[in-house]
């Protein structure tokens, strides 16, 4: 029997060497210390033992298994500290290493982006921007600019109402009134913002879109000046190969009043299916502010005059970026967004 514990020892402490891992130490230690492991079979057998033997072997069988319990014990710790250093090892981290460019998690929208570019090319050009409010008074929406209430072009905007003299502004002009009526001219701002139709969603119409409206208020200025804002406005936004023209028009605050067409950013001016082979779009409305406009604001229109023009934002940044639904621009469809 001694023999045998010496052979168990032996085998115990080879085996124990070699293992790599705690799941194969575990079973190790099963196979020599559990229940029914060799170690256990020895102890088990001491009461076959005369009484001298009994009490020598048992002494020697206590002793192996201490030994080996304290084999598997400081194995455990190698093979932990080892797991331990292969972690640390995995996760460092080398600080002297280039940097990996991470994926974009986010931009601004094509809407944002065309509202900046247009503010900046007007800024650059001293304006300055003018806050006017989205839920409007019915006078400052169509009254003061020349619109009463029996005025056919009313019929011209499905307007949002709120009460009979609150509603959803159906364009940026209001804000001209609110500057007229409280600013001290000269003075040239722009007055950036959403606005509110009543109109069935298609490609080309939304109930909500924006707009930007330019006013300049000065003592002498005339067409041609707004001509000359027109032409360095649409070479600044869409580049110096794209021309400007501008077609008679009739808004009730402006007179005389004119729409503005650029050459098809698309073919170039040639004739396409986007211009309808005209060559031209359809990007502004403008003109001169109508007298009757400045004297509904306390201002003497002898003395100041104004011109002003209104660019749809929805309608630049469709052109700029090729987008022929306008819907895209408000569904937050990030597989749409993600072009940009």
């Amino acid at each position: 029997m001694k023999a045998t514990l010496e052979a168990i020892k032996a085998r115990a402490i080879e085996s124990i060497d070699t293992a790599n891992d705690l799941e194969s130490l575990d079973r190790l230690y099963v196979a020599i210390l559990g229940r029914n492991g060799e170690l256990t079979g020895i102890l088990r057998s001491m009461p076959q033992l005369s009484k001298e033997e009994r009490a020598e072997m048992g002494k020697k069988a206590n002793i192996v298994k201490q030994e080996i319990e304290a084999l598997f014990t400081q194995r455990r710790a190698v093979i932990a500290k080892e797991a331990q250093e292969k972690a640390f090892l995995a996760e460092s981290v080398d600080v002297t290493c280039p940097g990996v460019k991470t994926q974009v998690i986010g931009h601004l929208h094509p809407l944002t982006k065309t509202y900046r570019e247009i503010r900046d090319v007007l800024i650059g050009m001293g304006f300055t921007t003018f806050a006017s409010p989205e839920v409007e008074l019915e006078k400052y929406n169509f009254t003061m600019l020349n619109l009463p209430p029996d005025h056919p072009a009313r019929d011209m905007q499905d307007t949002f109402y709120i009460n009979d003299n609150v509603l959803l502004r159906t364009h940026t002009s209001p804000g001209e009134i609110r500057a007229l009526t409280t600013l001290k001219p000269p003075f040239r701002i722009l007055i950036p913002g959403k606005v509110f139709r009543v109109d069935e969603v298609d490609a080309s119409h939304s109930p909500v879109f924006m707009q930007m409206e330019a006013l300049v208020v000065d003592r002498d200025i005339n067409f041609g000046d707004l001509k000359g804002l027109i032409d360095t406005f649409v070479k600044a936004v869409f580049g110096d190969d794209v021309k400007s023209r501008l077609r008679p028009s009739y808004f009730p605050f402006t007179e005389p009043s004119g729409e503005v067409d650029i050459s098809c950013t698309i073919c170039g001016g040639k004739g396409c299916r986007v211009c309808k082979g005209t060559g031209w779009l359809e990007i502004m409305g403008c003109g001169i502010t109508n007298p009757h406009e400045i004297e509904n604001c306390g201002l003497d229109p002898h003395e100041w005059k104004a011109i002003a023009l209104g660019v749809g934002i929805d309608r630049v940044a469709n052109l700029k970026y090729g987008i022929n639904d306008i819907r895209h621009l408000y569904e937050g469809d990030a597989r749409f967004l993600r072009q940009f």
